[in-house]
């Protein structure tokens, strides 16, 4: 494993904006073709079955791509991917420009699901370039971005299909994605962080086929039928081809996932709570519009226009990016977690207003801001969760899997919605207001239990504020000038102000000897221990200073983990294997 523990570099506003602006971009393509659904069986002269595909298809290719596309810019470079990224949907976007029949546009819309995996790669991006006082703002307003672009793209998006053809949607998304291609070829610098290695094709192909199979059986199976040979095919499928994925990825020396990492309580209960909190962010999507274009006559209808819908939730998505900074600071001062719970309490008081008062479009309009407030506070917070307990090499692919989490979220509620609001229909044909307000209430439940969730995660210690002290106004002391350090003794006694404690593996066996380091956010050595026969280990700090990084070395392996300026901390380390070296051949 090849990785730098580099200071973070400074970077202009520019930095974090044309990353925002590429995640807006991408997040942009989920609502892009919304106001065309009904339309396409008639423009497309195709069924509506099939015309679903376009849909469809960019939700398969995200979920494939996102977790592999993090991979491989942990191991070969996240600016490299994230190119890759917006040249997928620029490509997509030609392509489907270009289409007049089914087929060539369901494969554009496959490509521009490609792009999805943009958003955590640029999250990361951030965490190896910007130092630490800019770090969360900016990694609050990038996760934001997701739910931005998906609620300015519904009025935006109707608004070019009332004035003018269908084509010019995919057009102007194309040329949006040549103009953040320049900007980020000009911008956006390379991280200097590699993990190295082999790629896992193996796990690789079997999340794909996993992931295919269960979304697959979870967006078609109302149409297919729940009970349908097919539908309960591929739900087998998904489970056997995962359970099998997990055992590979827990014995391949380089997964593709870590599970190990994965399985750690923060990162686990953080995924879960991803998964719920896609879902309340969705039911929002597939409710409102609904409610707002059913005619007056139904008796809870609003009668309004397609661009009125748009343009009553677009204030929601500019809530969202305001709430970015309010995250942060809560973030700062309370820690993510408590951001966390914070944003799931206001989109269950938002469901709570829209499921009471739904008769006029203001009282949508004001639910609908309260729930996206609250997905403001929560997408903010959940990458700082996430990269406060992976190794720093591992950020671009656990953020990947995160956002891979929300959109299964997403995808359950679509799902799950949909079922409701096609069997409770009237004599007219139309979804019930009882249906509706069930919806509702399911969203406002999934946020009481992501709430319950992020209960379970660790609190950031109270003695932090006193034990750790940011180490201002320090120049990084270099190792030729403070010569060589002196091999550290094992810690077999508790000490004061401790940073981190844990165990050092390789596979199940304890690793004895290895040298665990911690390193301050301004570069200095705050503390130094070494493992004991079972493989245990604390480091306690030597002076002041915000712990910023975790370094373990034995036999030839090394490990690097971010620690996120907190602590006392639990970590236990898994080393991997050190490559093999060919022994050269004797010489004649």
């Amino acid at each position: 494993m090849t990785t730098t523990a580099t200071e973070p570099r400074a970077k202009s506003p520019a930095f974090v904006a044309v990353l925002a602006l590429a995640g807006i971009t991408v997040s942009l393509q989920q609502t892009l073709v919304v106001p065309l659904v009904p339309q396409f069986p008639r423009l497309l002269g195709a069924a509506p079955a099939d015309t679903a595909w376009i849909v469809t298809s960019t939700l398969l290719t995200a979920a494939v791509a996102v977790p592999i596309v993090g991979r491989l810019a942990d191991m070969i470079g996240k600016r490299r991917m994230l190119l890759f990224c917006l040249v997928m949907l620029i490509a997509g976007s030609v392509v489907a420009a270009l289409s007049t029949s089914l087929v060539p546009l369901i494969v554009g819309r496959a490509l521009q699901g490609l792009s999805t995996g943009l958003i955590p790669l640029g999250i990361s991006l951030m965490r190896d370039e910007l130092p630490a006082e800019r770090l969360g703002s900016a990694v609050a307003l990038m996760s934001a971005s997701l739910g931005v672009g998906g609620s300015l793209g519904l009025p935006l998006a109707a608004l070019i299909a009332q004035t003018t053809d269908w084509h010019v949607l995919f057009w102007a998304a194309g040329g949006l994605g040549v103009l953040v291609l320049v900007l980020v070829l000009a911008l956006v610098p390379e991280s200097s962080q590699r993990a190295g290695g082999r790629f896992d094709l193996v796990g690789a192909v079997g999340l794909a086929v996993a992931l295919v199979s269960l979304l697959l059986a979870v967006s078609k199976g109302s149409s297919w039928g729940w009970g349908s040979t097919t539908t309960v095919t591929l739900f087998v499928v998904a489970v056997v081809v995962l359970l099998a994925w997990a055992f590979w990825e827990l014995r391949t020396p380089q997964p593709l996932v870590d599970l190990r990492v994965s399985a750690r309580r923060q990162v686990l209960l953080t995924n879960a709570a991803s998964i719920v909190f896609g879902f309340a962010m969705f039911a929002m999507s597939l409710v409102y519009p609904q409610l707002l274009q059913l005619p007056v006559e139904t008796g809870y209808g609003l009668g309004q226009s397609i661009l009125v819908a748009g343009l009553v939730l677009a204030p929601g998505g500019l809530c969202m990016m305001a709430m970015s900074p309010v995250s942060a600071r809560i973030s700062a001062a309370s820690g993510p977690r408590t951001t966390l719970m914070i944003g799931a309490v206001v989109i269950a008081v938002g469901y709570g207003i829209g499921a009471a008062f739904h008769a006029e479009v203001w009282q949508l309009m004001i639910s609908s801001v309260t729930i996206a407030c609250g997905i403001g506070l929560a997408y903010g917070a959940m990458p700082a969760l996430i990269m406060a307990a992976v190794p720093i090499t591992q950020t671009a692919a656990a953020n990947s899997l995160n956002n891979l989490m929300r959109a299964l979220g997403t995808s359950f509620a679509s799902a799950i919605a949909g079922v409701l609001l096609a069997s409770l229909v009237s004599a007219s044909g139309a979804p019930t207001e009882g249906a509706f307000v069930l919806v509702m209430l399911l969203g406002a439940g999934g946020a009481v239990v992501a709430l319950v969730i992020m209960a379970f995660v660790p609190k950031r210690p109270a003695s932090d504020a006193a034990a750790v002290v940011p180490d201002v106004g320090s120049e990084p002391e270099l190792e030729s000038e403070r010569g060589p350090e002196p091999e550290p003794e094992p810690l077999t006694a508790p000490v004061a102000r401790p940073l981190v404690s844990g165990v050092v593996r390789r596979g199940s066996a304890p690793v004895a000897g290895a040298t665990v380091t911690v390193v301050s956010d301004a570069g200095r050595q705050l503390g130094r221990g070494v493992s004991g026969a079972d493989g245990h280990y604390v480091v306690a700090a030597d002076g002041p200073g915000r712990p910023h990084l975790l370094v373990v070395r034995a036999d030839g392996a090394s490990h690097a983990e971010h620690l996120g300026g907190t602590g006392p901390v639990s970590r236990d380390v898994h080393l991997r294997a050190p490559a093999a070296v060919p022994t050269p051949a004797p010489v004649a």
